[in-house]
């Protein structure tokens, strides 16, 4: 069994959105931040564009995650095959997540019950990343 104390921190990349999006993110989730305030920033004369973000750390309810801006041109993005999970503590909390995530992206299942869960929705964000939101009683 192969163990790490420095754990597995989910990796966003974007296409000229990070900032953004993680700005959009740290806003709806609850004990989230920005943890590198000094974002790495492309400057110039680097591979990306200028002021895009090289790497940022943020944390959205607790949990660490890292993006970048991606320069190089490539085929693929966000796919819903790897989704977030958030278990949300409240009808009031699921609904605003659900709300805040959809708007601008895609419903991929309604905001609904199921015989899985009392209260489920699934979407893709404006981004292009995926969240499966679950109502934990």
């Amino acid at each position: 069994m192969v163990t790490s104390s420095s754990g597995i921190t989910p990796f966003l990349t974007f296409t000229g959105r990070a900032e953004e999006a993680m700005s959009f993110y740290v806003s709806l989730f609850p004990r989230s931040e920005v943890l590198d305030v000094r974002l790495r920033r492309y400057g110039p004369n680097e591979a990306g564009p200028e002021g895009s973000v090289m790497h940022a750390t943020f944390a959205l309810a607790g949990q660490q995650f890292m993006c970048s801006d991606s320069y190089v041109a490539h085929d693929w993005t966000f796919t819903p095959a790897i989704s977030l999970y958030m278990r949300c503590e409240s009808e009031e909390e699921i609904e605003r997540l659900y709300r805040g995530l959809s708007d601008g992206g895609q419903v991929f299942m309604p905001l609904d019950r199921y015989p899985f869960s009392e209260r489920f929705g699934w979407v893709g964000d404006r981004y292009g990343v995926s969240w499966q939101l679950a109502l934990e009683r």
